[in-house]
């Protein structure tokens, strides 16, 4: 009997039956109320520029200050801590693509709450060697989830040039360096102009986020907005993250 109902719940599995962070049965949404009490929700202080968690709200934030000047405004649903932070990661490195749609369904309350109005969504890619060993690019199921649900179209305009090694514990200026010549634009035409919404998972220093946004707007774009599911709050210059 207990074979038989793992048989049906993988079979059948629908990712609104059951909570995302505890398995509590709730047949409706994507966390049950107390998980949903437990998530750290970025609506509280934010910077207006990256939005990012601050002690004081502020226009533009020490983090992005001088720094993030290509991307023109930036929101994320939540603090990258505690129980996201974890779901991220399994989201990311083990496999668990289902939780696409839950983040999806946050992304699309902070994409009409912050009035984007995108004329189309990109993600960031992933060079064909990485996304070889991972079998799938999690931006791309945000952007694709997300489009689903606001009705904007996605639209693959970059290309990974080259591996780079990964950004965790780099400081800003060592991610820039990181990143520097990573990124092509494969389709300019589609970038005449438009305002274009970028969908990641993670904001860290933004460093991503700004090297795409330059390179999109040297090639046509006129506004390059960045959605995350996450962000880590304020990081002092000194500090790395």
């Amino acid at each position: 009997m207990e074979k038989f109902k793992e048989f049906l719940r993988k079979t059948l599995f629908n990712e609104t039956w059951t909570c995302n962070l505890c398995d509590r049965e709730i047949f409706e949404g994507y966390f049950c109320k107390d998980c949903i009490e437990k998530l750290p929700f970025n609506n509280k202080d934010i910077c207006f520029h990256c939005g990012r968690r601050v002690s004081v709200p502020v226009n533009n934030c020490v983090t992005c200050k001088n720094k993030l000047v290509s991307i023109d405004k930036g929101r994320s649903v939540f603090e990258y801590k505690d129980e996201i932070a974890m779901l991220i990661q399994k989201f990311k490195f083990e496999n668990k693509r289902y939780l696409a749609k839950a983040f999806a369904f946050y992304l699309e309350k902070e994409y009409l709450k912050g009035y984007f109005n995108a004329d189309f969504i990109t993600y960031i890619p992933m060079s064909d060697k990485r996304l070889k060993e991972r079998g799938y690019n999690q931006t791309e199921l945000l952007a694709k989830e997300l489009s689903i649900r606001v009705g904007v179209p996605v639209k693959k305009v970059l290309q990974k040039e080259k591996e780079t090694p990964h950004q965790v514990g780099l400081t800003r200026e060592e991610r820039f360096k990181n990143l520097s010549g990573s990124f092509k634009v494969i389709n300019k035409k589609e970038l005449t102009d438009k305002t274009v919404l970028i969908v990641d998972d993670v904001t860290t220093t933004g460093a991503t986020g700004e090297v795409i946004a330059e390179l999109l707007k040297r090639k046509g774009a006129e506004k390059v907005f960045l959605l995350t599911v996450a962000s880590v709050g304020e990081v002092k210059p000194e500090n790395k993250e």
